[in-house]
């Protein structure tokens, strides 16, 4: 199952691990349920705000950016074993209907677990940049990442 471990992981390497995109329906769908301001159901709402118009949820775009995330860890091995959480996350542009997001990812950090010998800690840039190279989504996430093989303590 798992074919990249913590060992193998090379910092500064950068991946574009996806695409991800939302029609309107799927904003108010996931807005309706979620997240129900009026400018993420409204069209003529969204207009009068700083927004312009009508634009994805903020939880909306991080639930795509995941799920993008999570193919490519079962795409290509990569020996996740989930996150402690997020250093930053930061919504820097509206995410509209139709936009397309090309979503990248930078290993920036990686750090031997002190209690846990079988694993590791990655820190990674996630970046969801729009078709008009806009950065629409940045955040720093810790993954912890088994290791072929344990630290010696």
């Amino acid at each position: 199952m798992f074919k990249i471990f913590y060992e193998d992981i090379e910092l500064d390497h950068t991946d574009i691990i996806g695409t991800v995109q939302a029609s309107k329906e799927d904003i108010v769908r996931f807005a309706t349920e979620f997240d129900p301001q009026p400018f993420h159901l409204d069209d003529e709402f969204a207009k009068s705000t700083p927004f312009g118009g009508l634009c994805a949820s903020g939880w909306h775009t991080c639930s795509l950016i995941m799920r993008a995330m999570v193919d490519y860890v079962l795409a290509t091995g990569l020996a996740s074993l989930g996150s402690p959480g997020l250093q930053t996350l930061q919504w820097r542009k509206p995410f509209f209907p139709n936009d397309t997001l090309s979503v990248s990812i930078k290993t920036v950090k990686k750090t031997d677990s002190r209690s846990r010998p079988e694993i590791g800690f990655v820190t990674s840039e996630i970046t969801a940049t729009n078709q008009n190279g806009d950065i629409v989504l940045f955040m720093i996430n810790d993954m912890m990442t088994a290791r072929r093989k344990p630290l010696e303590t």
